[in-house]
């Protein structure tokens, strides 16, 4: 192996040495306790140290980077004290996620290290969100993400590249090319000479490095940092190495050839660059190994107080707690000036008055900006924010919901607009997988609106009609806003912007412009969790949201001689479960509408919960009303065959009469 010392000093040569080394011998040590049933799992970076260590040391310490499960030489070259990295494996209180996540399924926001999922490609997109709060706010930064040549298969590696691309964001993009994803060999992942070659294809530049060669990955990355901190754009690094152990313990490496273990054996990273540094007296074998004695020490110290701290405890309380960022909910009350409006206006309003209160909040989707989406929510924001908070974005929903998480993470807002709800499915697994879960595992918070136009009746067929809130109020870690009137959109929209948590805000397409209602003009807030009581009355509770509450309000004027409360609920998470309460309890009946298909709705989840709660309150069997079980059809008669609304009517009179 040749190494090139360019311009760098002695005492650079040695820190790159005692970066690749203290992961090593770490490693070595975890590798003992995980025999002895002291730690639960290990992924093993030997053979790799170089690319971490490398790519981290050529980073500003203000610059985040995204690691993966082999990159222990990120966490200690940003000099984590290892008893919290000890700790962390041992799922004990002084690691970094108090037990709620394992290895490197970690963030720290001191050390400005955002780890990964198991997922793995969205943090590529994540990487996208945070260099784009750096380049909108003129700050020269690097953001680095790391990969496996088996994560470039994912949607969200090419999502990512190109969103990176098109917004000519300062991302390094970091292919750690070992030859397996777990067991399945190189040739059977792509089939292209080298994975570098694909940034063509995206408009980016691409290198190729030796991830062995410790000099040549510091330098040529630290040379690539400061051309692009100078002129911010993305490029794709492909570090060709390998792993000498296997995907993780449990899986051996039975399935790589002896010949190719021996070959890259040979190019060990730190025993071939030891030889140089001895070649070069740059550093002697006593200095050797004085270091790895200090090294040893250091370890067994911190694993002294990583093995001396009480195992975790935690209380119902408290986990619900964690699960959500606190948020202080501020009861902003609207002026005296009032105009009628229909649904869409309140949302473009809500939407342009949190523009104007936050200048850092990012609005991004599919033709928002000249276009001004689909329904015209944001037309003429541009003229108003410009373009640079006003963001087209590519057909990536994926990519899209991950850049939104990274704003999060540096400091930004961002609210996405789902061109269609359907269409979330594209980009499920990151609002579920890790806007939800996020500040549970590690207390990041995501600052995230989704904004989910959705809903049928306006003959748009299968994959334009859907109400699909179901798919999230069963995620801890979600909100779920679905209102009903312009006066609610507006008011839980401007709170769903000021609370630091994911919000899902769904907006029926069949409301925007056949609903009218008078709306403040000025800003103004309404709390979730708080259901509206828009009726009452002592026989039957009518509980739903969205367009359901004006099926229902419909079917009640064409039968005056029914004296029911109706509920609005505003909220499906959090939900005003006690308003439904106190309604059943003076009613005695209860039936609950939604659009949705019946099986798994909310509806199922309310019946059970009054059925658990209020059961001697009630003189008839709790009723549901939902949609038919069968896709979302097109033709006229077949959607309003598919629709509750009748069935809504035939039942509540069996409710009633029961």
């Amino acid at each position: 192996m040749r190494y090139h010392i360019g311009g760098l000093d002695r005492q650079k040569l040695l820190d790159l040495y005692t970066g690749m080394l203290r992961p090593r011998m770490i490693e070595e040590k975890m590798l003992v306790l995980l025999r002895q049933g002291k730690i639960s799992k290990w992924f093993s970076g030997i053979g790799q140290e170089a690319i971490s260590v490398g790519v981290t040391q050529a980073l500003k310490t203000e610059e985040y980077i995204l690691p993966m499960h082999r990159n222990l030489g990120v966490f200690t070259s940003r000099n984590i004290p290892l008893h919290r990295l000890f700790k962390q494996w041992q799922g004990k209180p002084g690691g970094f996620t108090q037990g709620r996540d394992r290895s490197f399924h970690f963030g720290t926001q001191e050390y400005k290290i955002v780890g990964m999922i198991s997922h793995l490609g969205p943090q590529l997109g994540v990487a996208d969100g945070i260099a784009l709060a750096d380049m909108l706010r003129r700050k020269k930064r690097v953001t680095a993400v790391f990969t496996g040549e088996g994560a470039t298969s994912e949607g969200d590696f090419h999502e990512a590249l190109n969103v990176a691309s098109v917004w000519n964001l300062p991302v390094l993009f970091c292919i750690e090319n070992n030859g397996y994803g777990l067991s399945t060999p190189s040739n059977e992942q792509y089939n292209c000479k080298h994975l570098a070659d694909r940034a063509r294809g995206y408009g980016i530049e691409s290198r190729i490095i030796d991830g062995n060669n410790i000099l040549e990955v510091f330098s040529k990355v630290n040379e690539l940092c400061k051309s692009i901190r100078k002129r911010p754009r993305p490029i794709l690094v492909e570090f060709k190495t390998f792993r000498m152990r296997g995907h993780e313990e449990a899986s051996g490496t039975k399935y790589v050839p002896e010949k190719l273990m021996k070959k890259w054996s040979k190019k060990d990273p730190i025993s071939n660059y030891e030889d140089f540094l001895l070649r070069e007296n740059v550093i002697s074998q006593e200095e050797i190994d004085k270091l790895k004695l200090d090294i040893s020490e250091e370890i067994n110290t911190n694993l002294k107080l990583a093995f001396d701290e009480k195992a975790i405890e935690s209380t119902e309380t408290k986990e619900l707690k964690e699960v959500y960022q606190e948020f202080e909910y501020q009861n902003i009350k609207p002026g005296e000036s009032v105009k009628n409006i229909r649904f869409v206006d309140a949302i473009s309003e809500g939407l342009e008055q949190s523009m104007e209160r936050y200048n850092e909040l990012i609005i991004m989707g599919q033709d928002v900006a000249e276009y001004g989406g689909v329904f015209k929510i944001t037309e003429g924001f541009i003229s108003k924010f410009g373009k640079s908070r006003v963001r087209n974005t590519p057909i990536c929903e994926s990519a899209i919901v991950s850049a939104a998480m990274g704003l999060s993470i540096n400091g930004m807002k961002a609210v996405m607009e789902m061109q269609f709800a359907d269409f979330v499915s594209s980009g499920f697994n990151p609002i579920v997988n890790y806007l939800a879960k996020v500040h549970y595992r590690w207390g990041q918070n995501a600052d995230v609106v989704i904004r989910m136009p959705c809903g049928g009746g306006v003959g748009a067929g299968p994959f334009h009609s859907q109400t699909n809130e179901a798919w999230f109020t069963k995620t801890p870690g979600l909100k779920v806003v679905y209102p009903a009137f312009p006066h609610d959109a507006k008011g839980l929209l401007n709170t769903a912007v000021n609370d630091p948590n994911p919000v899902l805000f769904f907006e029926h397409k069949g409301l925007y412009r056949s609903v009218y209602g008078d709306v403040p003009t000025e800003y103004y807030t309404l709390p979730f969790g708080k259901a509206s009581v828009i009726r009452e009355g002592a026989s039957v509770s009518v509980v739903s949201y969205g367009a359901g509450v004006h099926w229902a309000l419909e079917v009640l004027e064409k039968h005056p001689e029914i004296d029911a409360d109706v509920i609005d609920l505003r909220t499906l998470q959090p939900l005003d479960i006690e308003t439904v309460y106190n309604s059943v309890k003076k009613t005695g009946k209860l039936i609950v509408l939604h659009e949705d298909t019946m099986f798994g709705g909310i509806a199922s989840d309310i019946a059970a919960m009054v059925m658990e709660n209020c059961f001697e309150y009630l003189d008839a069997p709790v009723r549901r009303v939902g949609s038919l079980e069968t896709p979302v059809p097109f033709a006229k008669a077949l959607e309003e065959n598919y629709l509750p609304k009748k069935r809504f009517e035939v039942i509540l009179l069996e409710l009633i009469s029961y």
